[in-house]
């Protein structure tokens, strides 16, 4: 099986919406299954609150092909608590209850606070040695410091870079540019973060998070932006991960499909699994 060039997904792979639209799926229960058809990873973030149990991780297995991977959010207890230290237990258990997925295992990746500044990096790489190794890492900080392409910003780089970990890019700039004043958009603006946009790859698998407005296709200059940055790390033979929001993620689906199509419209790659045509007709007759 070839492995594909970049992975893409959605934050996650059930919404309310999408039953009525294009990851409609035969019946309830199979929404994985569904969304597996097209996207070939997830971004978890529900381990950040709790770990799923072993039933639920067999089921998940059991619902996707062999090339879909399983993108998880290390626990809050450990990024969030004590800042990784003493966080050794807490890795442990977040490994036993993930691994059995296998190689459906993708990149794990770690959310620090914005509360983490420069000067807790020490922890920051006692804990990155002590990663199991054989697994993709990254890790997305908050700090404005560590944007200010200043020494902050460069030990971090350094930091990740010499340890082969991956710098997550979130890019908030458009969700910013047209800050709506409905509920959902005011809630996202609330609580994503307002930051210059890192773009460096300090690993194989560098990981995009791209958040935009109701309507995504105020975002097209940024979509165009990011086609030519996948587009330029793939031809540096990086596997790029790539996942999409909305402020509600009713149209996630859609803004992740754009992107597709203008991707593979630069670069000869495979990936992304439109939907079928005669699932859109059919959710319409509804």
């Amino acid at each position: 099986m070839m492995a594909p060039h970049y992975y893409i997904g959605l934050p996650q792979w059930s919404h309310p919406h999408w039953h009525e639209t294009v990851l409609a799926t035969a019946e309830r229960g199979a929404e994985l299954a569904g969304y597996a058809a097209s996207f070939n990873s997830v971004e978890g973030n529900t381990t950040f609150y709790g770990l799923p149990s072993a039933q639920a991780v067999a089921r998940w297995k059991e619902q996707v092909g062999p090339d879909f991977r399983f993108c998880f959010k290390l626990p809050r207890t450990i990024s969030h608590t004590g800042y990784l230290d003493h966080a050794d237990s807490d890795l442990l258990e977040f490994m036993r209850r993930l691994t059995p997925l296998g190689e459906g295992l993708g990149l794990l990746w770690l959310q620090l606070p914005a509360a983490f500044s420069p000067d807790a990096l020490p922890a920051l790489k006692r804990f990155l040695l002590r990663l199991p190794a054989g697994f993709r890492w990254a890790v997305e900080v908050r700090h404005p410091d560590f944007f200010a392409a200043g020494d902050a910003d460069k030990r971090l780089t350094e930091l990740l870079a010499g340890a082969g970990v991956n710098r997550v890019a979130f890019d908030t700039r458009t969700l910013f540019e047209y800050p709506g004043s409905d509920p959902v958009t005011r809630e996202a603006l609330a609580s994503k973060p307002r930051l210059p946009l890192p773009v460096s790859a300090t690993g194989a698998s560098p990981m995009v998070r791209f958040i935009t407005p109701l309507d995504w296709r105020l975002a097209n200059e940024q979509i165009v932006f990011w086609v030519e940055r996948v587009a330029r790390w793939i031809e540096q033979g990086r596997t790029p991960w790539l996942f999409f929001h909305t402020p509600d993620n009713a149209d996630a689906p859609e803004l992740a499909a754009a992107f597709a199509a203008q991707l593979e419209a630069r670069i000869k790659v495979s990936g992304f699994r439109p939907w079928p045509i005669a699932k859109v007709k059919q959710a319409g007759l509804f």
